[in-house]
């Protein structure tokens, strides 16, 4: 008999509205295949809901979580048009119900679901917190005119100065990127936060599921101003990393990649996420590219009474 997640490998794959992110090739890569596994909830017969989950171990402790570089896992429930508003909220309640009861025993979990989601109450009942993250989105792309003309005044002067100094091209090596990232962060002060094996990995993965690009920006002496890793599915194209070397900044290379790329994933998604920040400077920047703030919910829960008291503890200490 197959497994949940030899069933949910086929169930996917006709399943265009699943997030890329909840996708059996890049859990594969995120995760690692021995470390996710996948619930999966029916009704009347099929499948109507999916919950994938990375469960990983620190000590003692069981962890469900976010593979680093992944916006958002959670739940996905196949849509029913059907249904009345109380039917869908009847549904819900009941699949994310049975979820809750057959995730596997863990000391902590921390999940942020995809931003169609917003009833959490099920969730609430079983003893779960949230919290609220932002992204920000561009949600339609059949008109790229109108896309472009959203973008603020400062916006479009960078795309201009920009086609005068880089030429835009695309798949740069996962080795050049990465070295590009690591070394724009280093001028910067800062650390990169993932391994080179680990983005080669996801790399790899896009590029082999026709999932993901790079795109870049190189000026006449071979310098790199700024370059994007992007990845999608039909249900949306996700701004993964952005690397933009400070010393370089201001030739507004990174703005022209922006359009660039929208107008690439156009003809395979119908949104772009620019995967949202909490920082303030960062946050104005998408803001300025006519991106809509879309909230989406971080649902935790820490049985673990050594976890929370850790947790009361860096609280008190900060």
């Amino acid at each position: 008999m197959a497994s949940p997640k030899e069933i949910y490998r086929i169930w996917s794959a006709t399943e265009s509205e699943i997030p890329v992110f909840s996708r059996d090739w890049w859990l594969d890569a995120a995760c690692g295949e021995e470390n996710w596994d996948v619930i999966l909830v029916e009704e009347k017969g099929a499948i109507a809901g999916a919950m994938p989950y990375y469960m990983k171990r620190r000590g003692i402790f069981r962890l469900i979580t976010r593979p680093h570089l992944t916006q958002t896992m959670g739940p996905y429930l196949r849509q029913d048009d059907s249904l009345s508003h109380s039917d869908k909220l009847g549904r819900e309640k009941k699949i994310f119900g049975e979820m809750i009861e057959r995730l596997p025993q863990f000391d902590h979990f921390n999940v942020a679901f995809n931003y169609r989601y917003t009833n959490w109450l099920p969730f609430h009942w079983a003893g779960f917190s949230q919290t609220t993250g932002y992204t920000y989105i561009i949600p339609d792309l059949s008109d790229l005119q109108r896309v472009y003309s959203d973008f603020a005044y400062a916006k479009k002067k960078d795309i201009k100065k920009a086609k005068n100094v880089v030429e835009v091209r695309f798949d740069l090596s996962a080795a050049d990127f990465y070295r590009h990232h690591e070394t724009s962060l280093r001028k910067q002060g800062e650390k990169i936060h993932y391994s080179f094996e680990y983005f080669e990995r996801l790399y790899n993965a896009a590029y082999a599921n026709s999932g993901g690009r790079v795109v870049y920006a190189q000026d006449k002496n071979d310098a790199i101003h700024a370059a994007l890793f992007v990845v999608w599915g039909p249900e949306g194209a996700y701004d993964l990393i952005s690397t933009i070397d400070p010393e370089l900044r201001n030739s507004g290379a990174a703005t022209l990649l922006v359009q660039e790329i929208v107008g690439y994933v156009s003809a395979f998604t119908g949104r772009f996420d620019f995967e949202g920040s909490m920082i303030e400077g960062v946050e104005a920047s998408f803001r300025k590219l006519g991106a809509i703030q879309t909230p989406y919910l971080v649902i935790s829960k820490t049985p673990s009474r050594i976890l929370r008291a850790r947790d009361a503890v860096k609280s008190l200490l900060t």
